[in-house]
């Protein structure tokens, strides 16, 4: 029996809503995918599930309905720009908590089918600092923290990191600032982020890179279309690139638990032992 391939799973979460978290997790997966990935979007942020209508697409079924048994998996992905898969998960993702031994297996196996069809896998995760969005970052191999230039952005995301650092042991993020003025602005609000963390944590933050305000992003966004997409050459869409390219060079997980059944496993065993609020 062939062995399924690894698969580089990353949570792109925030502290706070508003931030831009949505918009990173397309460009960066549609730049991922045009330097040659496979790569997949799980969207499960479960009240805002949003990704589709970022990219003006209209998904007729979503994980409900593989969690039904009424589709498979490969039949509910919609195909975005470069080939992007997105898997619309909004309504089906807070059932996992409920599922049945039977159920967990169909849902593993299902994801296990497409594993041969993806090698990386973003999960959009809702904002803030529910039971859902850490599950889903506690099961993700890295984990992508979105901030902006604003006080309550920096407090939600220190809040967030320690959660995840005090309760869970996770001791490693990965930084992106958004909506900043230049590089430099936003090296400088990932070392006023370090200097707290350093502080008071037992955590090894990195910056992974900046992307600049850019009126172009909101006139993709109003057009429904991607940024790298409709304006390639525009600053924020070189800042997407460049971010692809950094992620691209983090290592894979070559051991069982980087194949993507693995992922759903570890979603599952968190959400059932603590519950997945609805």
């Amino acid at each position: 029996m062939k062995q399924p391939k690894p698969v580089k799973v990353i949570a792109v979460t925030s502290g706070k809503g508003g931030v831009g978290k949505t918009n990173i997790s397309v460009n960066l997966g549609i730049s991922l995918a045009e330097m040659g990935h496979e790569v997949a979007i799980l969207d499960a942020d479960m009240g805002l599930a949003n990704v589709d209508i970022l990219l003006g697409l209209h998904p007729e079924f979503n994980l409900s309905h593989v969690l039904a048994g009424e589709k498979s998996l490969a039949e509910i992905i919609v195909e975005g720009p470069s080939g992007l898969k997105v898997i619309p998960a909004s309504s089906g993702i807070q059932k996992m908590s409920e599922l049945g031994t039977a159920e967990q297996a169909g849902i593993i196996r299902a994801f296990s089918d497409i594993s041969d069809d993806v090698d990386i896998l973003i999960v959009d995760a809702a904002a803030g600092i529910s039971g859902s969005v850490v599950n889903f970052a506690r099961a993700c191999q890295d984990i992508l923290v979105v901030v902006c230039d604003e006080p309550t952005s920096l407090t939600d995301a220190y809040a967030f990191i320690k959660l995840l650092n005090r309760d869970y042991g996770l001791c490693r993020f990965n930084i992106v600032t958004n909506m900043v003025d230049d590089q430099q602005q936003g090296r400088e609000l990932f070392e006023k982020l370090l200097k707290v963390t350093d502080r008071y944590l037992d955590v090894a933050i990195s910056f992974a890179g900046a992307i600049p305000r850019d009126d172009n992003l909101r006139k993709a966004v109003r057009k429904q279309q991607a940024v790298t997409k409709s304006f390639p050459g525009s600053p924020s869409s070189i800042a997407f690139k460049n971010l692809a390219r950094k992620i691209d060079g983090w290592p894979v997980a070559t051991s069982a638990g980087g194949q993507l059944e693995f992922f759903v496993e570890r979603l599952i065993q968190y959400s059932s032992s603590e519950g997945m609020p609805v």
